[in-house]
């Protein structure tokens, strides 16, 4: 009886969000357009209350429910408060541009939040029948909110392209895990980390059939990841989903995915990090290199952001590929601050956009320093941050993850990604070009609620703020990943 009540408080964020998301659909049955309202705030309820009861029952110490499944430690709370953070977020900037485009339905918020459970289930995941649970709420939620918009003839295409390139990775996944648990007969992380650690030498046929299965499962982590060569769907969903859905996929789920990659990576496999650190280092290294050139090329604004996210991806990568905590921490440092860039950065999109306008080509941000100086100043902040420059949050992001990458001896790599940082910082820098040095083709003045525009402005900020004062971030990214795996 006393286990099932520790199961439950331990699991409680997750029961609330998901009995609010079922809750939310039942109640826009009986909502008219002029009450929806109730369902934003409902659903920022949602997030309020999971928020308290995560912080609520923190521990320092590592607890398990659910005969081990499930993982109750540092790492988890700290990623769900994060990804609690970025979709109220998310749900502000979006409000208006669902609306706009007849999207302002119960389906949103509660796909979101399914979204999210998934998200949690994946961070908390200590089992690979639990991971892979997770990461599955997490990829259907999204399939159906990039169609959501069901007129949206680009929409419905590129849900397709995610559906049926999600499904094949999804596919490689299972079967890595498959071959990890015939070679170790558990599916618990622990398990399987104790059993490679105290397993004799292996035949050579017996170590090929678990090198296979970790290719099958880094492949299938690449892909969620969106980091080369498994990027094919990250421009083509980007550019034909509807921007808030855009930024919904290109934030907050990179923290869930970054928690698979430590519980499979870090803790399950660690005795086999010769092996993926390899593959870490080829992914991170084409990443940035396929990033950085092709985002060049783009005049879709959110198909640069697209090659960006690649970009970032193999900086954070550079981290993992250290196997040790200070790459770790510096990754986890990394992909936070990115969730933070990409939320300013999709903001600003659906701040220029209204009913009938998408403000998709880099040519609708010319100057913007006319029409409004303000926000022209916060766009600066959020590209100086996504190309690394001083004293930004982005160049602390990746200085943090270049300094573990030579602490691990790859050094003539980190040179290499300085370089490629130099040439990445191009396509940046073209877009405060545009604001502040050509003149607006749309004279329109910039309408956005309140609410938005004040969480913007806040959100732009802390990038220069947290840049300027990035160790208390880094302390609670440290104590996350020091009390995990220690």
């Amino acid at each position: 009886m006393e286990n099932i009540r520790y199961d439950l408080i331990t699991t409680l964020p997750e029961i609330v969000v998901l009995s609010m998301a079922m809750l939310i659909l039942l109640a826009d049955l009986f909502l008219n357009k002029s009450n929806r309202i109730v369902i934003y705030w409902l659903a920022q309820a949602t997030l309020f209350v999971a928020a308290y009861l995560t912080a609520s029952t923190h521990t320092s110490s590592v607890g398990y429910a659910f005969n081990g499944m499930f993982v109750d430690d540092s790492l988890a709370d700290v990623l769900k408060l994060m990804i609690y953070l970025g979709t109220s977020l998310i749900f502000v900037y979006s409000r208006q541009y669902i609306v706009d485009r007849n999207m302002y339905r119960g389906e949103f918020y509660a796909l979101v939040l399914f979204a999210m459970v998934g998200m949690m289930v994946m961070v908390s995941g200590q089992n690979m029948l639990t991971l892979y649970i997770g990461l599955e709420l997490l990829s259907l939620s999204l399939y159906a909110l990039v169609a959501l918009d069901r007129d949206n003839a680009r929409a419905t295409e590129a849900a397709m392209k995610y559906f049926v390139l999600g499904a094949l990775a999804s596919g490689m996944l299972l079967y890595g895990m498959s071959m990890i648990y015939g070679m170790t007969a558990s599916l618990n992380i622990s398990d399987i980390s104790h059993a490679l650690m105290n397993a004799p030498a292996p035949h050579k046929e017996l170590y090929a059939v678990l090198i296979l299965g970790l290719v099958f499962i880094v492949a299938g982590l690449a892909f969620k990841l969106g980091a080369v060569p498994f990027q094919m769907w990250v421009p083509d969903v980007y550019e034909g989903s509807p921007t808030a859905v855009t930024m919904l996929i290109g934030s907050v789920p990179k923290l869930a995915a970054f928690a698979f990659v430590i519980r499979m990576l870090a803790q399950g496999l660690q005795t086999m990090a010769i092996d993926w650190q390899q593959m870490l280092m080829i992914m991170a290294v084409l990443s940035i290199v396929v990033g950085n050139v092709t985002a060049i090329a783009q005049t879709n604004l959110k198909r640069m952001l697209a090659y960006s996210t690649i970009s970032h991806i193999g900086f954070m990568l550079f981290g993992l590929m250290s196997a040790s905590q200070n790459g770790y921490i510096s990754s986890l440092f990394y992909i936070s601050s990115y969730v933070l860039m990409a939320l300013a950065g999709f903001g600003m999109i659906i701040l220029l956009s209204r009913k009938g306008f998408e403000a998709e080509q880099l040519s609708d941000l010319k100057g913007l320093n006319h029409r409004s100086p303000w926000h022209a100043f916060l766009m600066l902040i959020v590209m100086f941050s996504m190309a690394g420059v001083p004293p930004t949050l982005g160049f602390y992001a990746k200085f943090a993850v270049l300094q573990a990458a030579l602490q691990a001896g790859y050094l003539w790599l980190v040179v290499f990604a300085v370089l490629m940082a130099v040439v990445g910082a191009f396509y940046y820098l073209r877009v405060i070009k545009l604001m502040y040095f050509d003149e607006p083709l749309d004279y329109s003045p910039i309408v956005a609620a309140l609410d938005m525009r004040i969480v913007l402005g806040v959100n732009a900020m802390a990038l220069l703020v947290l840049g300027l004062m990035p160790q208390k971030m880094m302390e609670i990214c440290a104590y996350a990943i020091f009390r995990s795996l220690s």
